[in-house]
């Protein structure tokens, strides 16, 4: 690449920083948007005439950059763009200011880091993880040299995806799809070692090998002897860190020890556990009771491995591994070209300021703005925990004191009051959130400039809770303009420009325009297919918004078998009791009642209130909803003595909980009246029709169809009862109308700063 210096017509290569067996690492300059960022570029190995491998390869990096390329979260090193110029692979990817953590214990002439920068780090890096496993994505090759420590304190994660291209380009001629990392072995797990398939719970042990290194300056399983390593990493329990290093705390050598465990199913749950179980911990809350649910998809428990009984062989790979470097690093300012890492050192820069603005203040002490950081962390731990309201205090006084130390629109000012601003929503106070994102919005176009990813981020919050408003006009421009800034700067199937076309289609069938919906959630879908694979989780939601628009045009047969489909890869990543699961479920009973096959979705909603119970309570309302549509289906199976014992069970719960005039309170008050009727008890039945029409016209006004509708039902009531009525229709009862489709809004776009918050 020396030669070429100008790649794409767009990179000037400034000078090489870093060189490995993947490639070649440079400094860059982006003539286009006049910033520096870091170009890695990957030359493949394979056989040179193979067309099919190297068909294969281009897929797959093409595949894993638009994976990374779609990870926005602080401690994730951010990609810009990818491509390949003159037969050269290249990663476009921001570039940081500070050293590596194996470097940092180079520094430090290989003795433990400070406590309180190792609980710090730690904190951090479980954050980052947490996000990105909650995208379905597994790092495969944590170790100190791919986890950076910027100036100001930030951890960032880097080369995610590029592990498992490093498989196939620098070390292999064959795209096993084995996902096993040949690098140094000091952080790999047993299930690695044994060449089992690899799961986030892999990344959790390479995590808990990571921090019992800066935290006593030597791996778990300090050996001269690559061998030897792998079979300790199998077989052998680490030595407590407080045997090391006993002014390390309690929790945190616990914690570290949980990470290290042998079988994958005696780890931690997720990597958001352990960081939840670390700042309660540090600052004194209470302690956890047990694991917190997932949020993401987490395979069966593997079988343990087996007690070391005797020599057990290693795979055949293992046995040309050499033991590399432990935390692979250099001093400051030995770093050269072979040195491969210090590949993502150097001036970090997020884009140019414009020359309009003030000069920047004075940095203050960054034990100021870590304690800010840490509450900001704190704020975030909380929306994970569903407490919207506290996260939203404390991201309110985190923005306004960043704010003074570091001006109103320093990028993380910008980024608390983003986080307020979800939270705002999530509490109901969507106006505030509104203002909230506009401004953010409007800070990040000026400081990071209009297309950056979280500028383009802020924009797609603005539209969705134009929404959440009933604004769906203004929530399609927003989103229109949005789409095409996305298209034009990451292309029509990066995982940001599918997001946002799924958010427009929700949308245009919220305006109804249900066709052009349809026909754009069947193309979202297909394109999340063919970059994410056919069950990762947003590829199943889009199809899920498919199912619906089919419903919605009563083509019933057609939504049940998309349904179906969405609920085998949801049980497949999610379980049968996830959230999403649950809900696929509930549409495919309303989809089995819609065809007239009752006692099928009678059996699908037994099970499934079971489910909902045991998950989220009896008084939950999609607990309540999906007895609701038990009730509904034994009417419909002739059942109605049945029926009306569970509308009546429905109703009341529903006005204990919702009030009595909610609209779902009067669905189940008319369930129980259509009930009555059907069992010749007119009287009883006349009574609740007046009820729920008078609420309705007194609610919604005289002149809504729900209210008219409640009138009419009231009327065939009185000819039932032999009284004038002015309705000649058939005094028969319907049944009543399936609920509300669950999801009245859609799912928000990818979190571009610390953590997701829906």
């Amino acid at each position: 690449m020396a030669e070429t210096r100008l790649i794409q017509g767009r990179y000037q290569l400034l000078d090489l920083i870093g060189r490995g067996g993947m490639g070649e690492v440079w400094r860059a300059r982006d003539e286009s948007l006049g910033r520096q960022v870091a170009v890695k570029c990957l030359k493949p190995s394979g056989p040179p005439h193979d067309r099919t491998f190297t068909r294969v390869l281009r897929e797959r990096f093409r595949r894993e950059a638009r994976v990374a390329a779609a990870l926005q979260h602080r401690g994730v090193t951010v990609v810009h763009d990818f491509g390949e110029h003159e037969g050269v692979l290249y990663l476009v990817m921001e570039l940081l200011e500070g050293r590596n953590l194996g470097q940092l214990l180079e520094d430090n002439d290989r003795r433990a880091l400070p406590v309180d920068d190792v609980i710090d780090i730690a904190e951090q890096m479980a954050d980052a993880l947490g996000y990105t496993h909650r995208q379905g994505i597994v790092h495969r090759d944590l170790k100190p040299a791919n986890i950076m420590r910027l100036t100001d304190g930030t951890v960032k994660i880097c080369d995610f995806g590029i592990a498992r291209l490093a498989q196939d380009i620098g070390f292999t001629s064959k795209l096993t799809g084995t996902g096993i990392s040949m690098g140094t072995p000091h952080y790999m797990s047993p299930e690695q070692i044994g060449g089992v398939g690899v799961d986030q719970r892999s990344d959790l042990y390479s995590l808990g090998c990571v921090l019992y290194e800066i935290a006593t300056g030597v791996p778990p399983f300090d050996l001269d002897d690559a061998w030897g390593i792998l079979v300790a990493h199998r077989d052998t329990p680490p030595r407590p860190l407080r045997a090391h290093r006993a002014e390390l705390p309690e929790f945190f050598e616990r914690i570290v020890l949980d990470l290290l465990a042998k079988s994958p199913g005696q780890r931690p749950e997720d990597a958001g556990s352990v960081r939840r179980r670390m700042v309660l911990s540090r600052t004194g809350g209470e302690r956890d009771t047990g694991p917190a649910p997932t949020p993401y998809p987490v395979p069966a428990a593997r079988p343990a491995l087996p007690p070391a009984s005797g020599p057990r062989e290693l795979p055949d790979w293992t046995r040309s591994m050499t033991i590399g470097r432990r935390a692979t690093g250099t001093r400051r300012g030995d770093a050269g070209p072979g040195d491969h890492a210090a590949a993502l050192t150097g001036a970090w820069t997020t884009g140019v300021r414009p020359p309009a603005l003030p000069a920047p203040r004075q940095v203050p002490a960054s034990d100021a703005l870590r304690s800010l950081a840490g509450r900001h962390e704190e704020g975030l731990a909380l929306s994970r925990a569903g407490r919207w309201a506290e996260a939203g205090e404390i991201h309110r006084a985190v923005a306004a004191e960043r704010a003074r130390l570091l001006g109103a629109i320093h990028p993380e000012v910008l980024a608390s009051r983003y986080e307020r601003g979800v939270c705002l929503s999530r509490t109901g106070h969507d106006s505030e959130a509104l203002g909230e994102f506009g401004q953010v919005a409007e800070g990040r176009t000026e400081v990071l400039g209009p297309d950056h990813p979280e500028t383009l981020a802020a924009r797609q919050e603005t539209a969705y809770v134009l929404g959440r408003l009933g604004r769906h006009a203004e929530a399609h421009r927003v989103y229109a303009a949005v789409l095409a800034d996305r298209e034009r700067t990451a292309g029509p199937d990066h995982p940001d420009t599918l997001n946002c076309r799924h958010n427009m289609a929700f949308t245009l069938g919220r305006l109804g325009r249900s066709e052009e919906s349809y026909r754009m959630s069947c193309e979202v879908a297909e394109a999340r297919a063919r970059v994410l694979g056919a069950g990762h989780p947003d590829t199943l939601v889009t199809l899920f918004e498919v199912g619906y628009a089919l419903g919605r045009a009563g083509r019933w047969q057609e939504a049940l078998d998309t349904y179906t489909q969405v609920v085998r890869g949801r049980v497949h990543a999610l379980g049968t009791t996830h959230p999403d699961t649950l809900a696929t479920r509930q549409e495919i009973g309303i989809c089995l009642g819609r065809l007239g096959r009752g006692a099928e979705a009678t059996e699908l909603y037994r099970a499934l209130v079971h489910d909902r119970t045991e998950v989220s309570g009896p008084d939950d309302p999609e607990t309540l909803r999906a007895r609701h549509g038990l009730g509904v289906n034994l009417g419909r199976t002739g059942q109605w003595e049945g029926a009306l014992a569970e509308a009546r069970a429905v109703c009341a719960a529903r006005e204990r909980t919702l009030g009595p005039d909610h609209p779902d309170t009067l669905v189940s008050c008319r369930e129980v009246a259509v009930a009555l009727g059907w069992l010749g008890r007119w009287a009883e039945a006349l009574d609740l029709y007046r009820r729920v029409a008078e609420a309705r016209t007194r609610v919604l006004g005289s002149g809504h169809p729900d209210a008219v509708a409640s009138r009419d039902d009231e009327a065939r009531c009185l000819q039932q009862l032999g009284h004038a009525a002015p309705l000649t229709d058939s005094p028969q009862p319907a049944v009543p109308p399936a609920p509300p489709h669950p999801g009245a809004l859609p799912p928000a776009p990818p979190h571009p700063g610390a953590g997701t918050h829906r």
